[in-house]
């Protein structure tokens, strides 16, 4: 072997000497394995962000030759250069959320002096909200807004649409805008996140169909035959056979209402039809202990609920649980006046009617007809289950605790053997006072209600403010 093949060897042996010796990362990184390797990329991709962040601040950049970073020359002594001016918001911010757009009732043409109707408006607005996702529809403070009833409407809307409520709605008094009837005064149907929000008030005016009600045509509550003679006429007068619920959710998803007031609907205050994903808190039912029908918060057919922190005086129940209302959590209301918290009437008509998973706690009731109350129709079918009512607070409540598988709004009803079933119904940590009876359970013969229990159950009798027929007051404790 000469000279220069022992070279061209030795030559070759050194590049392949060189070659695995300069490469210990990769062997390394095999040997650490897919977390590690992973770790890295996230160290790599922070250090490549901060980079960046450096690169648009200073707009010095580190060069590089070979792979390698350059560390950059050290700054000259003369003067330094003007600040470049800043990149474009789309460079540095590229998911940057725009601003809410904003559409004012008042640049649509609302007058706000309580007199006008500026019904028009409020839809004009809207369908100029409609077509923009989370875009805002402003009600201005300070301003009253006489509105008809109305229907905002999907389900074509984009979503996430803001109703902002500050100042104060009212509905019209002139028998002349309602028709023959119409159910609901402000209607929201088929939307998908809307919230409405703020300090604003939306007044029913329910004195004027209250005065001249017809009260022979409105349900009388079964457990007032508890407290007043059935033959005593305490109700009279006239008025339209169909009365408006204030504000009615129907077909939605994900709707929220905070903050604002309902006051003196003429029926309902506030319902929820057919509508998944609910949360109301904040909020605020005012209306007279003696105005008929007028449930704070009703629920049907709606599932996922959440009502908390609010304060509810009706002439009805304070909330309203009726048939396919499922997965609901009632926690820290007041209610008073009013009949309660109530779940049913359920299977009227002999119909079925489902309700499950209710939980109704931390709850403060004042001067109320009722606790927390199942109500069920003679001749129903379906079942209530999985039902927690707990910390429960009653001051002068006339029936704190109550279960009426034999419910009827009429003098009287018609004897059937089938019933709603009753089961897994718990009632816990419930004190107070009461006026008539602490506890009223009517379970049905046929469909006796099943896993009922009573727990540290605390009431006493307030002095008596009404006269019960065929029952004595004592105190109760479980």
């Amino acid at each position: 072997m000469d000279g220069y093949e022992l070279k061209r060897i030795t030559l070759a042996m050194a590049i392949l000497l060189l070659v695995w010796c300069s490469s210990p990362e990769t062997c390394e990184c095999r040997r650490v394995g897919r977390h590690q390797r992973h770790r890295q990329w996230q160290q790599n991709r922070a250090f490549a962000a901060s980079l960046m962040k450096k690169k648009g601040k200073s707009h010095s950049y580190s060069h590089h030759h070979g792979g390698k970073p350059v560390m950059p020359p050290p700054p000259i002594s003369s003067p330094p250069l003007p600040p470049l001016p800043p990149p474009p918001a789309a460079v540095t911010l590229p998911k940057q959320t725009p601003a809410a757009v904003v559409f004012n009732v008042m640049d649509f043409g609302a007058k706000g002096d309580g007199t006008t109707d500026d019904t028009k408006a409020f839809q004009d607005a809207w369908a100029s909200a409609c077509k923009v996702e989370a875009s805002t529809v402003e009600v201005p403070a300070k301003y009253v807004f006489l509105v008809g009833p109305i229907s905002f409407s999907g389900p074509y809307c984009q979503h996430n649409i803001v109703f902002q409520l500050d100042g104060t709605i009212i509905a019209p008094t002139s028998p002349g805008r309602w028709g023959s009837g119409i159910l609901q005064w402000l209607e929201f149907t088929k939307l998908i996140g809307l919230t409405i929000r703020g300090s604003g008030t939306i007044d029913g005016t329910g004195n004027v169909w209250w005065q001249s009600a017809p009260f022979d045509d409105d349900p009388l509550d079964d457990q007032s035959k508890l407290i007043f003679p059935t033959n005593t006429t305490f109700l009279m007068g006239k008025m339209p056979s169909i009365k408006p619920t204030a504000l009615r959710f129907y077909g939605s998803f994900n709707v929220t209402v905070t903050g604002i007031t309902i006051r003196n609907s003429p029926q309902c205050h506030l319902k929820f039809d057919n509508c998944v994903g609910v949360t109301v808190y904040n909020f605020t039912v005012t209306s007279p202990g003696d105005s008929p029908n007028t449930d704070g918060i009703h629920l049907q057919n709606s599932k996922s609920v959440l009502i908390r922190s609010s304060n509810i005086s009706c002439g009805d129940d304070c909330v309203s649980i009726q048939t396919g209302c499922t997965n609901v959590y009632i926690h820290n209301v007041n209610c008073g006046p009013g009949h309660g918290i109530s779940i049913g009437g359920l299977g009227r008509y002999n119909t079925k009617a489902c309700v499950s998973n209710i939980t109704v706690r931390d709850v403060y009731m004042h001067n109320t007809m009722n606790g927390v109350r199942i109500k069920t129709w003679q001749g129903g079918s379906g079942s209530v289950q999985g039902i927690q009512f707990s910390n429960i607070q009653v001051s002068e409540v006339q029936l704190p605790i109550v279960i009426d598988q034999f419910y009827c709004d009429k003098v009287k009803c018609t004897n059937q053997t089938s019933a709603v079933a009753l089961t897994g119904i718990n009632f816990e940590n419930i004190r107070g006072t009461y006026t008539v009876k602490p506890v009223h359970l009517a379970c049905s013969d046929g469909t006796p209600c099943v896993d009922v229990t009573l727990r540290n159950i605390q009431l006493t009798p307030q002095p008596q403010k009404y006269h019960i027929v065929g029952h004595k007051q004592g105190f109760l404790k479980t």
